[in-house]
């Protein structure tokens, strides 16, 4: 008994802190489901919305960019996308406009980052250029899979990929130079990686929903 146990709650444990995603999606996020949007995660996210807009006027304030304050709420607002996601772990409460809501978030924090790094030139252009694409391509694919009826998960390497990049909007504004640019290229590499794998995915899903609908 004691042998099995202890496996079983480090993978409770694991799975918990988001560390083990293995397994389908929660059945509640899925397509047709009701959006549910009274839900604990659903207030962290909307949170996280609406701090965005309060991010950008703190940093747009500074003479610089260069701004603990603004660098701190981008640190929150970037933090909350794990807490929402442990809190629906936790609370069980999952939903339809959770799974929805969050990548867009993601999505803004990430180009309001991109927005303040560009205006002071805080991290090579290029390389926001780049990263503002690969936004744009993932939340046109995003929006491809949910015309087609099909939910396109996200990979393990989108969400690593999400660390090195938010670590660089953040660092270069507190400590604008060679690290946070380090980071920003590896975070663009694995970001692109991701898309392509997303991509891939996809389109084997839509693939496999067309054969099984014909006759």
């Amino acid at each position: 008994m004691s042998g099995d146990a202890a496996p079983f709650g480090r993978g409770r444990v694991r799975r918990l802190f988001g560390l083990d995603r293995t397994g389908p999606e929660p059945t509640e996020t899925r397509s047709g489901q009701p959006l549910n949007p009274f839900t604990l995660p659903n207030l962290v996210g909307l949170i996280r919305l609406l701090a965005i807009p309060v991010f950008l006027y703190v940093a747009f304030s500074s003479d610089d960019g260069v701004s603990w304050l603004a660098a701190g709420i981008f640190w929150c607002i970037s933090a909350g996308d794990y807490l929402d996601g442990l809190l629906a772990r936790v609370t069980g409460q999952y939903s339809r406009l959770g799974a929805l809501l969050d990548p867009v978030v993601d999505r803004l924090t990430i180009l309001s980052g991109v927005v303040v790094c560009w205006h002071f030139e805080l991290l090579p252009r290029w390389l926001l250029v780049l990263l503002a694409i690969r936004e744009l391509i993932t939340v046109m694919l995003a929006r491809w899979g949910l015309k087609h009826g099909v939910d396109i998960e996200v990979n393990w390497l989108g969400r690593m990929a999400v660390f090195p990049v938010m670590s660089a909007l953040f660092f270069a504004m507190i400590w604008p130079g060679w690290f946070p640019n380090t980071l920003l290229v590896i975070g663009v590499v694995m970001a692109f990686l991701a898309t392509w794998l997303y991509a891939r995915v996809g389109r084997d899903q839509i693939h496999q929903a067309a054969d099984s609908a014909q006759p």
